[in-house]
């Protein structure tokens, strides 16, 4: 999936070490917004795990992670991930991302998050998409604002995020709301 600025690929085994090396350097920047995670989980080989995991994932039509790629040098600068797809009546997916700081508020984000969507409404035939974000996480919300989510409400206590139970707003997006947008 191809945008002006980057494209979204699968993320592949071969992005292990690019992948470790943006959440190393962004550690405390990514910090708190994560759950606290072990010192195993910042290893190469842990990296590759979660990678053979969400193949398997997209294999098995459960969710699809892709890596946030700068058209002009071909160099990883995030993750976008669709994750817990529910088909039957709900046809849900959940919205994740992530970007190295260096690269935050220059309109990647919201290209990345535009170009999901459009994979899972269009090649995926899904019907909604959700995203949770903390309150105070404003340039999240920006993002999500921009790609054309709504505010649908809070949830109290929703997840735990480094050591504690964090409020989380609930953003969505349809695909009749994509559709009137074209």
């Amino acid at each position: 999936m191809k945008g002006e600025k980057i494209f979204l690929s699968p993320i592949e085994i071969k992005d292990a070490e690019e992948l470790l090396a943006i959440r190393l350097r962004n550690f405390h920047f990514f910090q708190p917004f994560e759950p606290i995670r072990s010192e195993h989980y910042f290893t190469i080989d842990e990296q590759k795990r979660m990678i053979e995991s969400s193949l398997q994932a997209a294999a098995n039509d459960q969710g699809f992670v892709f890596g946030v790629f700068l058209n002009e040098t071909n160099k990883l600068i995030g993750r976008i991930e669709l994750s817990g797809i529910a088909r039957g009546p709900f046809q849900n997916t959940y919205l994740g991302y992530f970007l190295d700081q260096e690269h935050n508020g220059k309109g990647y984000a919201t290209e990345a998050v535009s170009l999901c969507v459009n994979y899972a409404f269009t090649q995926l035939g899904l019907h909604r998409i959700q995203a949770g974000v903390m309150p105070r996480n404003l340039p999240s919300i920006r993002v999500l604002a921009k790609a054309g989510f709504r505010y649908e409400g809070l949830a109290i206590k929703y997840l735990n995020i480094n050591g504690k139970w964090e409020d989380h707003a609930l953003y969505a997006i349809v695909a009749e709301d994509k559709n009137r947008d074209e």
